[in-house]
Parts: C-alpha cells; structure tokens; sequence
C-alpha cells in the first residue's frame, strides 16, 4: 500500500508561505537547537568506534600532501583509465585519468557526460571499467587510498548524467505530485543501486531546497515542492532509498537554495529570509535527512544576511558551515561545496583563496576547484603558514576517511563489469519506472471535460516545445487506432510566422495538443510558448497544454481547457502523458507547488494539492 504523508490545506504563494513562517517550526517539532540523532551509517556504537580508531591510524601514516589530496573532488576526461585526452593535458600537465589520479591523489573524482566536456559516460560496462581504472590508480599511490566516485545523478530531466540504459526515473517534483513515499524510496533505490553495479559509490542527491519561488531559474522541479513538511518527509524517504541502493546520499543545497530569482552558476544569489523563516521553510528537509542518516551535505553558493552579516557565500561562511550545519543541527558527517567553478563561488574568490575560505568555513571536501595547481598549493600554504591549522585539516580527512571505511570502499573498491552491464536498465527496474512516472501525471484543468479524449476518428496536431517530445508524442497518438498526428515543433520561443504556421496547420486538425517548456526560453520567461498557446486557442480547435517541465506555465494561459502537468520530459514522462490523454491512464497527481497568478503573485490561480481526475 502506498503510504501519503499527512496534508492539511497549505499556503500557496511564496508570500502566503513566508507570513506563515511564524510557530511552523514548533508544529513541525523542529526547535532552533534540535539536533537530529546519530547517523544511522555509522552503525552500533561499536562499530563507529572502530570506524573512528582505524581512521585515526591511517591518518597518522599519511603526509601532509597526501592529506590535502583528500580534500579535493577532480574531473578528469575521457572513457578509459588508461587513454590520453587533451583536456587532462591542459588541464593537469599528464595525459590519462589514471596519471591525473596518480599526481594529485584526489579524495574524489566526479563524472560527467560529453555536454559538460569529460565524456565519462558512455555505458554501463564502460563506466564501470572506468571506475575500476581510477581505483587501481589511487591504490597504487600516494597512501593508497580509494575515490569516492561521484556523479549528479538526481532523476528528472534537469540534472542527470546517465543516460539510457541507465533507468530514467521522473524526478523529484514528479515523485512529490504523485504523494507516494513508496515511490520515492523505490526511485532512489534504483538510481542508486544502477550507480553502484558501475562503481559510483556517491550520489549528489537529493535536492533539499523547498522551491516556493515561481521564478527559481535552477531549482523548480528538482525539488520536491514548496510546502516544508512534504519536502522534509520525501528527502528522508529519498535518502532511505539511496541507501538501500547501497550508495551514499548528499542533501543539498544547505541552508536552501528554493527562494531566489538568481542561477548560482551564474552568480550570487541573496536568500533575505529571516532566521524565523529559515527554520521553519529551509532547515526542515535538512534536518530531517541528518535524523534519516544522510552521508553528505552540499553547500550552496548563497549570500544569506539573518545567518552571516558579512554576506559572503555560504559555502564560505564558518556561521553558516560550522556554526549552524555541524554545531546547532549536529551533523557530523561529510559537508562538500557545491562546484567551486561556478558563479557564485568565482565572483569573489578566485582560484587560490576559494578553496582556503571554504575549508576555514567548515567544509571538507572541495568539488571541483578550478585551476587545480594553484588550488593545492594555496591549501597546502595555508596549513603551512598557520592560516588553516593542521588540526583543522586533520578534523576533514578523518571525517573522509571514516565515510569511506563506513561506506564499504576499502575491502569492496572495484565492481564486476559485467555484471553492471546486464544489471543498469533492468527489466525490473524499466517496469516500476514506467509504473512510478504513471502516478506522476497531474491533470490541472479540464474545462467542458475536454480529457479523456474518446476513441473515435480524429486527427490530432501536436506542437510546441522540444523535437523529440512533440516527435514521441505524436507517434504515440497514431499508434491509436482512428487516429492520426501531424508534429510541428516550434521551438523555445516560437516566431510570429512560427505560430501563425501552427494556428494555420490546427485549423486543419480536430485537436491540438501543444507542449510547452517555458524554463527552455530562459529569455523571455515562456511569453512566445504562451503566445503559441493562445494562437491555438484562436484558431477553433479543441487544445490541450501538456507541461514537461514547470507547472507554473500555466500562468501565461490560464484560459486553455485543458491542462496536464508532467514535471519531466524523458520518455516515459511523454508515454505516460500520452496515455492521460486517452484516459488509459487516469491523472492521480496533486500539485506540489501552488501557482499564483502572473500578474499578482499574491493571488493564487490553483492551489498547493489541487489535482483533477477522469
């Protein structure tokens, strides 16, 4: 039986959620200086002391360079352990993953696919002979000492690394419309046991931030939604279900990235809530991963003034890291920064003070620090000149290295290849996937009962936002009997003669169906998908909106009749639309976010929970 957390009626626009801040924190029986209980990794007491003493006799072996080694997560490309690439050349001055590995002997390394540059990933036996490269070549140096092999594996269509066959599950704000805590756990424990049939033994999920902003260019959809409680019951169960799959969890982006109009890979965002605020919307879903055993928390790249006045980041604030994350909510586990090359990091820090900033601040490991050279070397003089005591450091590496004897690295550091190869994408696995996302789908609105669409003979035109979705769409219609599908993508941000085009081509079609993305046209907000929509509307035929990614497109055109919200695009997300349409399916999903109007903010169009059936 599916279980569904508890949901009483819930404010719905971000101000509603921010006047209401005031005793949610009490209700929620989450206190200013409630610390959650011990992380369950470290198992009985027993065991944690022997993680604890272990540790401490493989730190006393290790040199000071070997050390600051630990402290940094790389990048390094290309498929094979062994295979030069250009960019290591550059980037390192050797040539394979496997020399990279050798000169720095890292703590950790993270993959990437080819969008970002490394083309780590390629398939499930190739991953995982990378995996094993890289090992062999930190065991064979240095202090000999395994990787944490680390992806951005979150669900969803926004942050994903592996592709198919890897399972593609819908992501976090589909699983929250879909209200099941089976499914929750059920998704983390796919993705993270595909992870680790490959030798990835660290996930960067879940997402913790509770996404009450509209306009929110990075979050939205990865996170599970914008009411606190919802948020704080989902990420435990998230990270119950990364452990389960044998991988190690990362809530982030602490103290909370869900409140900001503003892309941190870009630049800086200002968080301005209150401290009252901030415990009774932010902290929640953090704390409620430290009491479910969370391994990591990532830092966020965020100006927060109630919780440091000197406005840097939080990735570099000791109140923020130290104070408040590891003293007031007692976590005792592994803190890393979010990606030290991103906008909000670089702003104001260049390459040799970033990584010092955020190891003074609290954090112990530093992912991705740009100019790796300078970035050692500026670690290593602070320790030497006494800006950053050596205790300071030691307190970091101890804590490595504990999560990586708690974690199974040392006795199990390699994975069978084969194996990953039949296991990621398993019949299993693809079956529940399919079934998860189906539970997912939220029919907003349905004026004159425009859905489920009956069986008779029609053609239908599917536009919109997306090659592959309205192609995969339209397909799935003329696979009906009686039915027939015209595709005409338009684009992000459709033309005037674009939308005259599709206006034209409806007129010809008894429905349309338009698919929209406003989060793809970053630079007008979705106005020309809008247009698009309305244009339809126009033209006489019977539309409906189907939103692959925001729910809140419908802001822009509240009048269309009918509705359907997907939060994903992947192919089962559009399989599953497909399904909606015709009534195969019947919509269950409730929305996970209010929607306020575009023009006043204050008012709501449709409600936190609101959700139509057949």
């Amino acid at each position: 039986m599916q279980q569904t957390p508890p949901q009483p009626p819930q404010p719905t626009t971000r101000r509603q959620i921010l006047t209401g801040a005031a005793g949610a924190a009490a209700a929620f029986g989450l206190t200013a200086g409630a610390a959650g209980p011990a992380q369950a990794a470290g198992g009985a007491a027993g065991d944690a002391d022997r993680v604890r003493r272990t540790a401490r006799t493989m730190l006393g072996r290790m040199s000071l360079k070997e050390k600051i080694g630990q402290l940094f997560v790389i990048e390094v490309y290309g498929t094979r352990a062994d295979t030069a690439h250009a960019k290591n050349k550059e980037l390192y001055g050797v040539s394979t993953p496997a020399e990279v590995v050798a000169k720095y002997r890292p703590g950790g390394v993270i993959y990437f696919d080819a969008r970002r540059g490394p083309d780590n990933l390629k398939d499930p036996r190739q991953v995982a002979g990378l995996s094993n490269g890289l090992q062999r070549a930190a065991l064979r140096s240095g202090a000999r000492i395994p990787l944490l092999v680390s992806i951005d594996q979150e669900g969803g269509s926004v942050v994903f690394r592996m592709l198919e066959p890897a399972t593609q599950m819908p992501g976090n704000m589909a699983l929250a419309a879909g209200r099941s805590r089976t499914d929750v756990r059920r998704s983390a424990e796919i993705i993270g046991s595909e992870l680790a049939a490959m030798g990835i033994n660290q996930n960067y999920a879940p997402v913790a931030d509770v996404n009450i902003n509209p306009n929110n260019p990075i979050i939205g959809v990865r996170s599970f939604g914008s009411d606190p409680q919802l948020c704080s019951t989902l990420v435990a169960d998230s990270v119950r279900g990364y452990h389960r799959g044998e991988v190690a969890s990362a809530a982030k982006h602490f103290p909370g990235h869900g409140d900001t109009d503003v892309d941190s890979h870009t630049g800086l965002p200002v968080i301005t809530h209150t401290r009252e605020e901030l415990e009774s919307i932010d902290l929640p879903p953090f704390r409620a991963a430290i009491a479910r055993g969370v391994d990591t928390i990532m830092t966020a790249h965020i100006v927060v003034p109630s919780l440091d006045a000197s406005e840097v980041p939080a990735t570099m604030s000791k109140p923020i890291v130290t104070g408040l994350l590891r003293e007031e909510l007692g976590f005792d586990g592994l803190i890393v920064t979010d990606a030290l090359d991103m906008g909000g990091a670089t702003e104001d820090f260049p390459p040799d003070v970033a990584p010092v900033r955020a190891l003074q601040a609290g954090c112990d490991q530093l992912v991705l620090a740009p100019k790796t050279d300078t970035a050692h070397a500026a670690v290593l003089a602070a320790v030497e000149s006494g800006d950053v005591p050596e205790s300071r450091l030691d307190a970091s590496v101890l804590r490595i290295l504990e999560h990586k004897l708690r974690n199974g690295l040392f006795p199990r550091p390699y994975v069978d290849e084969a194996r990953a190869e039949r296991f990621v994408g398993n019949r299993r696995h693809a079956a529940d996937a399919a079934r998860i996302t189906d539970r997912t789908v939220t029919l907003v609105r349905n004026e004159g009962r425009v859905l489920p669409l009956s069986g008779e003979k029609r053609s239908v035109l599917v536009a919109g936002w997306g090659a592959d979705q309205v192609a995969a769409l339209a397909d799935a219609v003329s696979k009906r009997p009686g039915q027939s599908a015209t595709p005409l993508e338009t684009g992000p941000a459709p033309s005037e003669a674009k939308i005259a085009e599709a206006a034209s081509a409806a007129r010809d079609h008894d429905v349309t169906v338009v698919v929209t993305n406003a989060a793809a046209s970053a630079k007008d907000k979705g106005a020309a998908q809008a247009a698009l929509v309305k244009a339809l509307m126009k033209s006489g035929t019977s539309v409906v909106a189907v939103a692959v990614r925001n729910a809140y497109d419908i802001q822009r055109f509240p009048d269309v009749p009918a509705y359907l919200a997907t939060f994903s695009y992947g192919d089962l997300s559009i399989a599953s639309a497909a399904d909606a349409l015709y009534g195969d399916l019947n919509p269950s999903g409730r929305l996970p976010v209010g929607i306020p109007t575009l023009d006043d903010p204050e008012k709501t169009l449709y409600d936190f929970g609101d959700g139509l059936s057949y």
